[in-house]
This record gives C-alpha cells, structure tokens and sequence, in this order.
C-alpha cells in the first residue's frame, strides 16, 4: 500500500495507471527523487499530463521522454530556468533536441578525457619527482652506498654551477631513471675494462669512443666538457675510492681510463697539461 502524493491518505496499489506511471514509478525510472519531480512539476519544467481518478498525478511516454531530456541538460550544467526554455522552444523539435544533447555530451566527454590526461601527467610528474628513499637508493646501488659521499661532494663541489645543475636534474629523476643510469653504467664499465685486457690502444677511435660515452654518463648530470672529463679521470686516480673500483674491473684500468681521456681530449684540441674545470 502506497500513500497519496503529500496528503498521506492511501493509494492504490500498484505503479501504472491506464494513461501511464505514478509519480513514484517516474522517479524510480529516471533516477531521481519524488520531491525533485513534485519540484520540476511546480515550476511547470515537466508536469505530468494526467491525473488518475483519485487525483494522484501520471505521466506518460512522452512526459518521460521530457523528463529524460530535463536530466541531460542538467547533467551538462544547464540551470533549470534555460532547460525550460530550451524544451519549449518552438522551433526546436524532439529530433533537435537529441542532437544537440548529443552534441555537448560529445563536447563534455571531450573535456573530461582531457581532464583525465591533465591528471595523469600530473600523477606521472609527481612520481619522476619523486626523491629516493634510503631503501630506493640501497636497491638501486647495493648496500655498500654510503649517505655520506653526498655530504662530501656538496662540500668539495657545492659552490660551483656544475653541482646546482646536477642537483636540479637528479631532483627529477625516477625510481626507474636511476636503475638505468646504473645499468648503463655498469656497461660501460665493463666495455672500459674489456678494452685494456684487450690491449686496446688508448690513443685508438675504438677507445675514444668509449671516452665519449663515459663523457656522455657524466652529462646526464651536468654538462661536462673535454677539460673537465681531464680533470675527473686524473681525480679517480687520486682518490683510492674511485681507483679501487676500477681496479677491481681490471688491473690498471685507472690509468688506462687516464691516457685515454686525455688522448681524446687533445684530439678535440684541448691540452691535458693546461686543462681547468670551466
């Protein structure tokens, strides 16, 4: 048993009367509230056509089919009053109306995929920038990385522009980036020391060629020129750290990495002997 629309005094039983559905059956069909089409019904935006016997209110297909139209409008923004005017609109036939609904929800769905790419992009530029967690950096670079050998390169290099470039390109480095550099690395590494149990001539293309790709590695931190690739190779020498790594590879290979950075260097003509960090 149902009760009449606001008097409380029973209804019949039952959802569809000869000419059509109850005001309770619309608002299920559609998706909206009893209140929302008593509301739509006062404000004369889409009245049901009939009334029942016992006075109780009935629309039809074609009340529906007003009712459905009322919901696309909404849904893309319109105010009630201009859905009205719309809908009466003279000039403007059923056929019209759908295809200028079909129209803006084209242009909306447009929208909004544009809105989830913009979002996605957002996502996908706060996941490379995302820094490296203690965890991230001992996966990518072993439990030997040493926190420490950050704090002593800001201190050796801090002041010059090379470390605020390193800095500001490292900062937008992923996860994933990062692997990379380390897998790139590594073969490098290890085409460096086939090349000297090889006895490749440090003078050779072959070896100038890895010359430039060691080059190459260190610019995807900061731009490094001829000279200053001189000045780090000599460095990697000097610090037994740097000197054991490659000799771990390859016995001599530290010196051999030397010779051949600075055979490439004069051939690009840049003295070793006057090479300065610019």
């Amino acid at each position: 048993m149902t009760t009449h629309e606001g008097d409380g005094t029973p209804a019949p039983d039952g959802t569809r009367g000869s000419a059509g559905l109850t005001v309770g059956a619309a608002a299920a069909l559609v998706g909206v509230s009893v209140r929302t089409l008593h509301h739509w019904d006062r404000i004369g935006l889409a009245r049901a056509s009939g009334r029942t016997w016992s006075d109780y209110r009935v629309y039809d297909d074609n009340d529906i089919a007003r009712l459905h139209r009322v919901l696309v409008y909404r849904e893309l923004g319109f105010p009630l009053a201009e859905i009205g005017a719309l809908l009466d609109d003279p000039e403007v036939n059923e056929r019209a109306h759908l295809n200028r609904q079909r129209r803006l929800l084209v242009e909306r769905i447009s929208h909004l995929q544009e809105m989830v790419s913009a979002v996605d992009r957002l996502k996908e530029a706060i996941d490379v920038n995302a820094p490296l967690t203690p965890e991230d950096r001992a996966e990518i670079f072993g439990t030997d990385w040493d926190p420490n050998w950050q704090d002593e390169a800001a201190e050796r290099w801090g002041d010059t522009p090379q470390w605020e470039q390193s800095q500001q390109r490292t900062a937008k480095m992923s996860k994933e980036e990062w692997k990379r550099v380390k897998a790139e690395t590594e073969s490098l590494n290890a085409d460096l020391a086939a090349a000297k149990r090889a006895g490749v001539d440090p003078g050779s293309a072959e070896a100038a060629a890895l010359v430039e790709r060691h080059r190459a590695s260190i610019s995807q931190f900061y731009d490094c020129s001829r000279s200053m690739q001189v000045l780090l190779a000599r460095m990697y020498r000097q610090d037994e750290r740097f000197a054991a790594t490659y000799e771990a590879l390859e016995p001599g290979l530290t010196d051999w990495l030397v010779a051949a950075v600075e055979a490439g260097a004069r051939a690009h003509g840049v003295d070793p002997d006057t090479a300065t960090w610019d």
